[in-house]
This record gives C-alpha cells, structure tokens and sequence, in this order.
C-alpha cells in the first residue's frame, strides 16, 4: 500500500501544498507515495474576491489540474482527526461517513468568520466569509429592487473597519446603484471601534481611505459598537437603532475548528503554532498551513497574516516539506520576509503600500489595476500542464 500525504482543503494553501508535493515525489521519481486532497469540491474558491459582484463567479475548477499532476482528489467534508491512529474520518457526497489513513497530514482547512454573541446576529446579519454567504448576501442585495424606497431599505451597514470591512463598504455604493438604479443614494455606514478612519491600517494608507471614502459616500462611526442586529437594522453601545434591511459583519476570525483536534499550542486566532518546516510543534506527522497555521515569516518577530499573500508560499512550503519529510530529504525553511497591502477602495481605486509599516506606493487608478492583476491573474492556480504547474510550486519561488 503506498505512504499517503492526505492534505485537508483545497483553498489556497491547500492547492498549493498538493503541487508543491506533486513536484518533490516528480523529481524523486517514486510511485510508491501518493496524494489525495480532501475538499467539498474540486475548486479554488477566490475569497480575496467575495465582497465583489458575481461571486458565483469567483473560483477556478481543479479536477484537471490535480489529474495532470497525480494528485488524487476526494469530495467531502473532514470531520475528526485521530492522530494516534494517523486517520480522518470524513462525510462524503452522499453524507455516508467514511475514513482514510494518512502518513503525513497537512492541514489546510482554512479560517472562518468570528461570530461573537451578539444578539440577532446569526439571524439577521449577512459576511463574505464564504462563497455560500457571500452570495445570499448578493441575492439578497438584488431583493432590495423589488421594495419600496426607505431608509431601511437604503442603508447597508457594515460591522468592522478592517481590511474586508473596507473593501465591502467601498465597493457597495456601485453595487447599489447597478441594482436600485442610477439615480439611488444609497447610504453606507462602516462601524468601527477603533478611534480614526481607517486607524488599523496605518498612516501611509489611511489618507487614501479618507479620500475614498468621502467619494463614495461611506460613512464611519468610528469608536462605536454593534451590540444588536434585528430585522430592521442594528443598535450601537450607545443606544443608537440604525434602520438597515442589510446588516453584514466582518469583525474577526479564526481559524478552522478542526485545529482543536491536533494537539499542540496555539495563538488566539486558533491557529497551530508551527516550527520552521510548518509542522505542527509536538507532532511528528501533522503539518499546518495557511490561515490554520503561526509561523514566522522573518527574524524579527513578524508572522504570516491570514490571507493569500501567505497562504500561497506556505502551501508550496508545507507541501515540499511534508513530501520530503517521506522521502527523507532535506525539508525548507518557510521565511517571507517581503510584506505588501493592496487594498481595493471601490471606483476611487486601491492602494498598494511596502513593508509592515505600509508604506504607501502606488493609489488610486494606478493601485486599482494592480488589484486587478492580482485579484483576476496572479491568485489563481496555474493551467493543467503537468510541466507548468510542477514549476510553479517550486517554494523556492521569489513571491510576496
């Protein structure tokens, strides 16, 4: 019976793990391993890309890519993870429980949104977390059209001033106005409990977040909380009830449950603390990556955020290493020491900055068509060309 890398989900981190594997056991030239990746379905969902329009759009199929490189591909759902017993047991498509073995484990189970209890929020408030909420968001959005003029009607408040928050609130005028019509004001309200617009950002960035949002027409709350969401809007700490039909938070995350099943330490986004080589410290054949996994990115004290900038060259790495770890070659140190931001700010553009102070380089139209590079190009996976795809898992790549 071959040894088995079985990796746990085909996000970002996960693809790249599979080929990054695939490329070590190509030139080692072994039939004896092989690689199965377990995921509801055979495709990247684009994530970076869920506060846009469309979003059934926003993923790349993975059946013919995994089958150029050798790489098997199994529809379900991970469970439990038994690591003395080196097996995961898992729901497949017909929702029978079934159970596969694995020698070496990579865990690539991604992150979700954090929903604190707040009441109403689970049942009134829409995320972009997921390509599943991301589109009742939409459809919900389109709805809008069929209601009479109202301030409820009118108004979107987005819960969080961070890094999603600001996109989906900068992008949601032009989404309003495609669907109520040219002649909406649609009214916006980004609520956040940091002091400044933008703060959480940086300096070098926030003037373009100013200046974006005053076009656009998003208005901050800043230092203020959501303590309740209903079905006709949201009240702050204050007091205050916001009218709103549309409600959509994106305050926090963390990482998948199924980090809680591995033994080990972790930080408080629930993510394993790894060594190096993204083994999961304390576990001799379980590998973390991506959002599931905190590991260092430098000398300095710097650690992998949870998005794909990281996750793509952490799959190339703990897939390499995992690989290597079977066929008892040298593994890869993980190290990313370049850091960029490039953030989307609706029609205004986007900023793109360097380093983890973000210093600003490029904004407005000249930043938005990097953003679309890199949003439509640069995150997707390779074609099915067993060569290409081999390449470009290399972890040696130079990549931020």
């Amino acid at each position: 019976m071959k040894s088995n890398i079985l990796i746990i989900g085909a996000g970002f981190a996960g693809v790249w793990s599979a080929l990054s594997a695939a490329r070590l056991l190509d030139q080692a030239q072994r039939d004896d391993l092989s690689i199965t990746v377990l995921a509801p379905q055979p495709e990247l969902r684009i994530r970076p890309r869920f506060y846009e329009a469309d979003v059934h759009r926003m993923k790349a199929p993975l059946g013919e890519l995994f089958e150029a490189v050798g790489v098997q591909f199994i529809a379900g759902n991970a469970q439990a993870i038994d690591s003395d017993a080196r097996s995961v047991s898992y729901t497949d498509a017909s929702g029978q429980v079934q159970h596969i073995g694995y020698d070496r484990l990579i865990l690539a189970a991604g992150s979700q949104v954090a929903r604190p209890a707040v009441p109403g929020l689970a049942e009134h408030a829409f995320d972009v977390d997921q390509m599943e909420s991301a589109m009742r968001l939409e459809q919900h959005l389109v709805s809008l059209a069929a209601l009479p003029a109202s301030p409820a009607r009118d108004t979107v408040v987005v819960c969080g001033g961070g890094f999603t928050g600001i996109e989906t609130a900068t992008e949601m005028p032009a989404r309003l106005r495609a669907i109520l019509g040219a002649g909406a004001t649609p009214r916006v309200l980004l609520v956040d409990r940091g002091a400044s617009i933008g703060g959480a950002l940086g300096a070098g960035i926030q003037p373009s977040i100013v200046a974006a949002c005053e076009q656009a027409g998003v208005q901050w709350l800043t230092g203020a909380s959501v303590v309740a969401v209903d079905a006709g809007g949201v009240t702050l700490d204050n007091g205050e009830h916001i009218a709103s039909n549309t409600v959509i938070w994106t305050v926090g995350v963390k990482a998948s449950p199924l980090t809680a099943q591995v033994a080990g330490e972790r930080d408080n986004f629930g993510r394993l603390k790894v060594d190096d080589h993204l083994k999961v410290i304390g576990q001799d054949h379980i590998y973390a990556t991506g959002d599931t996994a905190w590991a260092a990115v430098d000398e300095v004290g710097n650690h992998a955020l949870m998005t794909c900038q990281h996750a793509i060259p952490m799959g190339r790495h703990s897939g390499n290493n995992a690989m290597a770890d079977l066929l008892g070659v040298q593994p890869v140190v993980y190290r990313q020491p370049k850091y960029v931001t490039c953030l989307d700010l609706g029609e205004w553009g986007a900023t793109f900055s360097e380093g983890w102070e973000r210093e600003l380089k490029l904004h407005g139209q000249e930043g938005k068509a990097l953003k679309r590079q890199i949003n439509s190009v640069w995150i997707y996976p390779p074609a099915p060309d067993r060569s290409l795809a081999l390449a470009a898992a290399d972890p040696l790549i130079a990549i931020v």
